[in-house]
């Protein structure tokens, strides 16, 4: 049996106490079948010195969840694990620009589409009355570039007041309706091959499709134009990537849309997996081998 690890959340972070122990079991549940083993490790344990980390083969950053909440301290803990050489997939160089949202606008100049979106260090009602006149839109969604989980994300209503903005830099965009009607798609790859894809709706009502907020998620097959999108975002990135999730959704034209390329630490969505993560078993032991 070979031993990795996986980085799990601050023990103090109480926000994901209740869930991310179910999903942890389930990633071990699926390398145990492949022969490997998984030694959960808390980042935070790991911030200035990463010498614990470096005695493990491959170390996943698969359960990182909160750092958005405490990003320059995840950022400096990417520096300490590059500078040790710890053998991290997906990639620290990943890890640290797919933190920032803000990365939308470099896959879109490679000619990915994304939502029409403009980009602020700090929202203020000038920047939210510009986006209403410049998208056309009744409806706006503001969420802070750097954020996980719909955290501090807000819908706003033309001639609504801001309130509760986010504090720093912030991405503006058009309320997508298709949202509401048809969801946000994910698709998963593992060792760059195409695994399952998870529909994800919300409730009536509301715009957050994270089952937190009551979403539901179901097993699709991905139409061709989905398939053909997440192909073209993972040509754009083109680095070795482990595992990655390709969130879209139609846009006002109906045409597929980039919302994110999760490759940090996304639910891998195992309970709708048609192989119950073993494609990501694989993934791990071919890495392991090479």
């Amino acid at each position: 049996m070979t031993t990795i690890a996986i980085l799990t959340p601050d023990p103090a972070d109480s926000s994901y106490r209740g869930q991310w122990p179910q999903v942890l079991a389930r990633l071990e549940g699926a390398l145990a079948g492949a022969g490997i083993v998984a030694v959960p490790e808390s980042w935070v344990d790991h911030i200035e010195e990463a010498g614990a980390l470096t005695r493990f083969p491959l170390v996943l950053p698969v359960l990182l969840w909160g750092y958005h909440r405490d990003h320059a301290r995840f950022l400096q803990a990417v520096k300490t694990w590059t500078a040790a050489g710890v053998p991290l997939a997906n990639p620290a160089s990943v890890l640290g620009w797919n933190s920032d949202k803000s990365y939308l606008a470099r896959l879109e100049a490679k000619g990915v589409p994304i939502p029409p979106t403009r980009f602020t260090d700090k929202v203020t009602e000038a920047d939210v009355e510009a986006a209403f006149e410049a998208f056309g839109a009744e409806e706006l969604v503001i969420k802070p570039t750097v954020s996980g989980g719909a955290w501090k994300t807000l819908r706003l209503k033309r001639g609504e007041a801001l309130i509760d903005a986010p504090d720093g830099a912030a991405m503006i965009q058009p309320y997508l309706p298709a949202i509401a009607s048809e969801g946000e798609t994910s698709l998963l790859f593992f060792g760059g091959r195409f695994s399952h894809a998870v529909n994800k709706t919300p409730v009536p009502g509301e715009f957050r499709i994270q089952v937190q907020f009551g979403g539901t998620y179901v097993s699709v097959e991905p139409p061709a134009e989905a398939m053909a999108l997440a192909q073209q975002v993972l040509a754009a990135i083109d680095e070795p990537l482990l595992y990655a999730r390709i969130d879209m959704t139609r846009d006002q034209a109906g045409r597929w849309v980039l919302m994110e390329a999760e490759l940090i630490e996304p639910d891998f969505y195992l309970k709708n997996d048609p192989r119950a993560g073993a494609g990501f078993a694989e993934a791990v032991r071919a890495r392991l081998e090479a």
